[in-house]
């Protein structure tokens, strides 16, 4: 199960990352069509859609390499008797608003769909495509705050932290 997770969180990051080239392309695409007047529609739209798609799909990733901005002043003074509780308190919360977060992102998908709802662009995208990212970059987020809740409940977790938080507290 480790190495499924781990693929998982790999392939959002791969994915952010094609989404993250998505957004360079389309604003190339943008500046391209400006200064030669090709006529390409919705170049600023399809840029923002990859840019979200990007940031979504890169939070599981980043939260398991300890990138994510975390307030650890707390946790260090803390003893490890209680920093194992308010690590189990934070992300039950975490994997709590995530799930919600995610069920309501499927659900903003499933309803665009369902009503047809268009980009008010000039591109007239439906909007359930761009939502796709954004409910599975929720989902995936959610499954790593839930295995990270299981691996501190059970004494297995590695808290990672950036080597750029290390120097800066």
């Amino acid at each position: 199960m480790r190495a499924f997770l781990d693929k998982l969180y790999n392939a959002a990051g791969y994915a952010a990352a094609f989404f993250m080239i998505g957004t360079l392309l389309m604003v190339v695409a943008g500046i391209a069509d400006r200064m030669f007047a090709l006529g390409w529609r919705g170049t600023d739209m399809y840029a923002g859609y990859s840019m979200a798609a990007s940031g979504f799909l890169a939070l599981a990733h980043t939260l398991k390499r300890g990138e994510h901005i975390r307030v650890t002043l707390i946790l260090h003074a803390a003893s490890p008797r209680m920093r194992h509780a308010l690590e189990i308190w934070s992300h039950g919360i975490g994997a709590a608003l995530a799930g919600a977060f995610a069920f309501y992102a499927m659900r903003l998908a499933y309803q665009s769909h369902e009503f047809n709802d268009i980009s008010t662009g000039n591109d007239a995208t439906p909007l359930w495509i761009p939502q796709i990212p954004m409910a599975i970059g929720a989902i995936v987020l959610f499954i790593a705050l839930a295995d990270d809740l299981v691996l501190e409940l059970r004494g297995r977790r590695v808290a990672l932290e950036s080597e750029e938080a290390v120097h800066s507290e």
